[in-house]
């Protein structure tokens, strides 16, 4: 994963309610959640759902598809995957982690 796309999705994820959401959707699995059940979950109005949710697109944290009449929106495992690589990458040192203490 390349510098500028983690900087990108560390952005997107920077934010109370995108955080949330994300994790609502990493929870759902690849089925995902309809836009409408993540606005209640979450406590926000469609109108602010709607920015979120296209902060974590441009992210490539979160892909969409239409189902019906609904627009269902799930995580981007591999990019979610990809991000937890890079931020890990240089973990220890090289030595193998056994614990998250072994790391400080």
């Amino acid at each position: 994963m390349e510098s500028h796309a983690v900087i990108r999705a560390l952005g997107a994820l920077a934010q109370e309610h995108r955080l949330a959401v994300f994790r609502l959707l990493v929870q759902a699995g690849p089925d995902g959640l309809p836009a409408g059940a993540l606005s209640e979950a979450v406590g926000l109005p469609a109108s602010s759902m709607s920015f979120h949710l296209a902060q974590l697109s441009h992210a490539g944290l979160v892909g969409q598809r239409r189902q019906g009449r609904s627009i269902i929106y799930s995580a981007d495992f591999a990019a979610m995957n990809a991000l937890m690589a890079y931020m890990t990458e240089n973990c220890c040192g090289g030595a193998p982690c056994v614990t998250a203490t072994a790391c400080c």
